[in-house]
């Protein structure tokens, strides 16, 4: 028994059996271990990105931590970007990340980096192990901090760590960490707020957005009539029966408008909102000014705990009313247009999505009506970019399909940023994963052409359109999906869109449109 036998059977004895890997040389023991744990399930990414994407989506469909295997510091740094999405949806993950022998650190190889440097923005817990009897006790602290603080971990692996013999250990699973209680000049201050007759918002992320969290939030809006307001999380539960809760529009003259009236913000995991970006002469905070804040819990919390506790604390029952959605999927028509475009795209959707599904939105700009149709849909999870890295659909897709074979996985995917990880597609095909991708193919970055024009920049000539489209040449994505084994159709009508769509959903394995809108 080595190391990585060690590293790989505290993995396994506390509920993790899935890594998503890239590995090199210096992981190589580590894989040689993976071989032997026929209980590990091992997923190959072709990028970093791809790996570390995935991880998030199996995490967030399963609350397990997902392992991820990377080389070095580049390898680490090539799949940063998803680690920082994973972070903002406070996702339990750990990143093995394979590094020289200790005594090889000091001739400075060609891969010889600081991971640790690397590792700390998108890390909640950074540990090295130094000898090989501390990697039971270092692997432990991972997965307890990637639990207790809901995040990312970075575990580092020096290749002599892993070869080196250790004796045979008898590993029992750990006791997870227990969240903390909520303080309770919070819980007050939240319930004569709620009682006070003033404006009151109570703004919800992450576990809060669970419908488990949202029944109390619901029966304290009902009770109260404040209102529920969602920021940010990793996976939300909606569709038809569930809780309707406002989205903070992402537009700052839209969320400013729409919060002006607040005069209490109660926050439940995140912060008070704030704008995705500072633009000129607008305000980076969306609450008014004058308006109280109150942290009730924070990510670390059991929010749906916290939010029962709130109920209980201001005398409602579990038998009090509260108000669920009772629209259905049957009022949505479909559109009296053969125009392909996105609001077309989202009707046709829509319409046909089955129960249980989980959508990945990395629509960007191409959303159309799918929020507005949202509660209308049968129940179903959202999986949305959190942190704003582009590049995660597609990964995130394929984690979540892992994590959930039964359930279909409808991929929304601009096309600009869906090209930051198109090595996920060669995944989905080598994994038989149960996801349809549309693509929605305008060749832009029409994220950036509005941005262009929100910082004030109303008309721009050659090398800024250079920079913002993608039509020369223009992407052949049904060439790009099939060359990596995925089946895939164009469509440029609504009536084409339709039957591909019809044909996707029917399909177990994966299954892309190229969906081409102006």
């Amino acid at each position: 028994m080595n190391g990585a036998d060690l590293l790989c059977d505290t993995l396994l004895m506390n509920g993790v059996n899935v890594c998503f890997a890239n590995p090199g040389t210096s992981e190589m023991h580590f894989v040689a271990a993976l071989d032997r744990k026929h209980d590990m399930r091992c997923v190959l990414g072709l990028s970093e990105a791809v790996v570390t994407g995935a991880a998030d989506g199996y995490a967030r469909m399963t609350d397990e931590a997902a392992a991820t295997l990377l080389h070095c510091g580049p390898g680490l740094a090539n799949g940063l970007s998803n680690i920082h999405n994973a972070k903002r949806a406070r996702t339990p993950m750990v990143n093995i990340v394979g590094d020289h022998a200790t005594y090889h650190l000091g001739l400075d190889a060609p891969l010889t980096s600081d991971i640790e440097c690397l590792a700390r923005p998108m890390s909640h817990w950074i540990g090295r192990v130094r000898h090989t009897r501390d990697i039971r006790k270092c692997t432990e602290a991972a997965l307890m901090a990637a639990y207790g603080t809901r995040g990312p971990s970075t575990l580092i692996l020096p290749s002599d760590a892993a070869w080196s013999e250790v004796p045979q250990d008898n590993i029992s699973p750990m006791k997870r960490p227990v969240p903390p209680t909520i303080q309770p000049a919070s819980l007050t201050a939240s319930v004569r707020a709620l009682r006070g007759g003033l404006n009151t918002a109570i703004f919800l992320s992450g576990q809060a957005m669970r419908e488990k969290a949202l029944i109390p939030a619901a029966r304290i809006s009902a009770a109260t009539g404040a209102r529920l307001f969602s920021t940010s999380a990793g996976r939300y539960e909606r569709g038809a029966g569930r809780i309707a809760v406002t989205s903070v529009p992402y537009n700052v003259d839209v969320a400013s408008n729409v919060l002006k009236e607040i005069q209490v913000a109660i926050c439940v995991g995140s912060g008070p909102p704030v704008g995705f970006f500072a633009y000129p002469g607008k305000p980076g905070t969306l609450l008014p000014r004058g308006c109280q804040v109150i942290q009730l819990a924070g990510h670390e919390h059991d929010l749906p705990q916290v939010l029962s506790s709130l109920a209980d604390a201001l005398g409602l029952s579990d038998n009090a009313p509260y108000l669920a959605n009772t629209l259905r999927q049957d009022e949505i028509s479909d559109p009296a247009t053969n125009a392909l475009t996105a609001d077309t795209i989202s009707i046709l959707v829509a319409r046909r999505l089955p129960e249980q599904a989980i959508i990945v939105d990395e629509s960007i700009t191409s959303g159309g009506q799918y929020y507005a149709l949202a509660d209308m849909l049968p129940p179903h999870d959202l999986l949305p970019l959190t942190g704003g890295a582009i590049g995660i659909g597609i990964p995130l897709a394929n984690g979540a399909a892992l994590a959930a074979p039964a359930r279909k996985v409808v991929a929304l995917q601009a096309d600009g940023s869906g090209m930051y990880t198109v090595q996920g597609l060669w995944t989905q095909a080598r994994e038989k994963l149960n996801v349809l991708t549309i693509v929605f193919a305008n060749s832009a970055y029409r994220i950036l052409q509005d941005e262009m024009t929100n910082v004030g920049v109303n008309s721009y000539g050659v090398n800024a359109r250079r920079m913002l489209e993608l039509d020369e040449p223009r992407l052949d994505w049904c060439a790009l999906a099939r060359g990596m084994g995925v089946e895939a159709g164009r469509a440029q009508t609504a009536l084409e869109f339709r039957r591909l769509l019809e044909a996707g959903l029917a399909t177990s394995g994966p299954f892309l449109i190229e969906a081409v809108i102006e």
